[in-house]
């Protein structure tokens, strides 16, 4: 299991949205690429100024181009790297608003891959009938020059590395396989690895947002995707138009917090699906109760660690292999059945259900090739924050309190937050209060048993905004827009088309 602080949205995760919104736009906040550029710095002018030259994608109805930031805003004249858009253009009828740039999360989730799958087709009609659909691929994610660490066969390796080690020895291999990933990154990525974090990302964002025609900067960023939406909003306070941050990440907080919370989200994200688990005949878990599920899947974990089942193909499923697939089916309750299904499965030592859904959260291929979405990940996170744990001995003091937070994932969530100690590229962000002073008004979302991002984040980071809106799912899962509740829907549809923010803490079910 490898957590590192993954925060993401699969682009399958989001429903259509149910309710549609008629009414009028105040109007487009679209104006010339030049006009929108303007108040550039003197050296960033270049960049702000350039022409982009759309082409068919290949996938009808989208349009493709690339753009060019500086690799480092620092040193403008270092050199540069270049970053894949894509859009598609507003439908009709109504007036267009402008673009709407997405981000499904991550870090290290492509943007592009996320409109391209889902949003440009699923988001509500409306809304795609008023903007044009936009996204960019992050700097070092997907088809933005991709951060590369490890091999195919290198990361089925990684992926098997116990990380509830035992004793000294486990506890050594599991720090040798972290320096291995980071020596991989390193090798393969030494250009742009200082320079993916979450503020360069948003820079980034404004030079496209220039490059659009657009004065103001629309966009739905879901999960990781609310810290690089606050984040612009904080950048660009007065560039900021209507952002949608579903899923919230709390930028207040240090990488210990935000994993121990996490490792939170994650017990009571369980808890809701062995509630479900125990009252049907079938249960993997048993019939009884949440605390003898949870104490059967433990067992499970501790089985596995001693003697790995077979999964129908070269690898077996390992503890640490099933930890991911129980963890990946906590992101959605449509997803509970099936991990009912590969658990049974588990206890009849057959792993393959389980590898599955650890698959599915690796982004891993049949051909055994991996998506570059676990080396983005930890890239990004690893410059955004300094390290949780710096050695195994600060992991082992503890181990206790996240244990607290979760007895079934506590000790994997722990030992996985030590990634970024060895990582070779310094952090370059801190935990800050995000404030945005001055922007126009900014819609924070949040599911109050939400496993990745902790509902207690959204309501801090509401808190934080100065033109913050607290809107509230009471329900299970990752995220809430698209998800199937009306009143989420029409809330947001209302804002996204009318500018009309919901009341400060509106609840909806």
């Amino acid at each position: 299991m490898d957590t590192r602080r993954l925060l993401r949205i699969s682009a399958t995760a989001l429903g259509t949205a149910g309710l549609l919104i008629s009414g009028c736009s105040s109007g487009s906040s679209t104006t010339s690429a030049s006009a929108a550029g303007a108040s550039a710095p003197e050296d960033l002018k270049p960049y702000y100024a350039q022409k982009l030259s759309w082409r068919d994608c290949g996938v009808e109805g989208f349009q493709c181009t690339t753009m060019k930031a500086p690799l480092d805003y620092a040193q403008p004249d270092d050199g540069d790297i270049r970053l894949a858009v894509s859009r598609k253009k507003a439908t009709g009828p109504g007036k267009r608003i402008g673009s709407l740039l997405v981000n499904p999360g991550g870090p290290g989730g492509s943007a592009i891959g996320y409109l391209q799958g889902y949003a440009a087709i699923g988001y509500p009609a409306p809304v795609r009938a008023r903007y044009d659909m936009v996204a960019i691929d992050p700097r070092g994610v997907a088809r933005s020059e991709p951060v590369e660490c490890l091999t195919g066969k290198e990361m089925d390796a990684y992926t098997q590395v116990d990380q509830t080690p035992d004793e000294e020895a486990e506890a050594g291999k599991l720090s040798a396989a972290f320096q291995k990933f980071a020596n991989g990154c390193e090798k393969r990525s030494a250009r742009i690895l200082p320079h993916v974090s979450t503020v360069e990302t948003a820079r980034d964002m404004d030079v496209l947002r220039a490059l659009l025609g657009d004065e103001k900067l629309h966009y739905v960023g879901a999960s990781y995707g609310t810290f690089l939406g606050a984040t612009y909003a904080d950048l660009f306070p007065d560039r900021t138009g209507r952002l949608v941050l579903d899923g919230a990440m709390d930028p207040s907080l240090p990488a210990i917090d935000i994993n121990r919370d996490q490792t939170a989200g994650f017990e009571a994200a369980f808890q809701s699906f062995a509630a479900d688990c125990v009252k049907k005949e079938d249960c993997p878990l048993g019939t009884t109760t949440t605390d003898a599920a949870g104490t059967a899947l433990k067992k499970l974990f501790t089985d596995l660690d001693a003697k790995p089942v077979p999964t129908g193909e070269s690898r077996k499923l390992s503890e640490s292999l099933a930890t991911t697939g129980v963890i990946a089916a906590m992101y959605d309750e449509a997803a509970w059945p099936q991990l009912r299904e590969a658990l049974a499965g588990a206890g009849r030592s057959d792993g393959s259900g389980l590898l599955a859904l650890a698959d599915s959260y690796y982004e891993r291929e049949p051909n055994g090739s991996y998506a570059n979405l676990m080396f983005a990940n930890a890239a990004v996170n690893c410059l955004d924050l300094p390290p949780a744990f710096d050695s195994p001995d600060a992991v082992r003091k503890a181990v206790p309190g996240f244990e607290k937070a979760s007895p079934v994932f506590g000790r994997g969530f722990a030992w996985a937050a030590l990634n970024c100690g060895y990582w070779p590229a310094d952090a370059t962000g801190t935990p800050h209060r995000t404030e945005a002073e001055g922007a126009a008004p900014i819609v924070v979302v949040g599911t109050t048993r939400d496993p990745a991002t902790p509902y207690a984040w959204a309501e801090s980071l509401a808190d934080q905004l100065s033109s913050g809106t607290l809107l509230t799912y009471e329900g299970d899962g990752h995220t809430a827009y698209g998800r199937g509740s009306d009143c989420i829907d029409t809330a947001i549809n209302a804002y996204l088309l009318e500018g009309t923010p919901p009341e400060d803490g509106k609840k909806c079910s």
